[in-house]
């Protein structure tokens, strides 16, 4: 099978069932993605982080990206990008449709209720997707103890002062060129 439509079925499976957002759906990306060889462990980590620190969704820079390297086309990359993007698309609009003609439903109340755990789930798995050995290196290591004191510090000042991720981020790469 054609790696282009590889791609097209990988991606169409992304957009169709990566309920939550982008976070939620990197553990799905990396299973598919990393299970394909279109990149490596190592790549995918950092495609993560290039996808954060790029302005658009998680889902759709990464989509992009992977599209480019997997194919290194431009074609890749747009088929990509539309796959992930084309499912959400219709299923937004149809269940929109339907959830405000039936907003007073128990059912689609109930549906919420019960979404809503499972979303912040996936995003917990994320993190803890991210939690490799690429981002905090070999456990007792130096680079290990810098890794995990970055993150602890940039989770609180983000969280107890409430300054800017992006302020955060690009403090973080200051210190991660300083520090590595």
């Amino acid at each position: 099978m054609s790696v282009y439509l590889k791609l097209i079925w990988a991606y169409l499976k992304i957009g169709l069932f990566g309920f939550g957002g982008g976070y939620a759906m990197l553990s799905l990306v990396q299973h598919i993605i990393v299970e394909n060889g279109w990149l490596s462990s190592q790549m995918f980590t950092d495609i993560v982080a290039i996808s954060q620190m790029t302005p658009g969704p998680i889902g759709i820079n990464s989509a992009t990206y992977i599209g480019y390297v997997s194919t290194g086309s431009v074609l890749g990359s747009a088929l990509a990008t539309l796959a992930v993007v084309v499912p959400p698309y219709f299923l937004t609009l149809y269940a929109s449709h339907y959830i405000t003609r039936h907003s007073d439903s128990t059912i689609i109340k109930g549906a919420f209720m019960g979404l809503r755990p499972v979303v912040v789930g996936l995003i917990a798995s994320a993190a803890l997707l991210l939690m490799n050995k690429e981002n905090f290196g070999i456990a007792g290591s130096t680079d290990n103890f810098i890794s995990i004191a970055l993150c602890v510090a940039s989770f609180c000042t983000v969280y107890f002062t409430k300054t800017h991720p992006i302020v955060v981020i690009i403090l973080a790469g200051i210190a991660g060129f300083l520090l590595f």
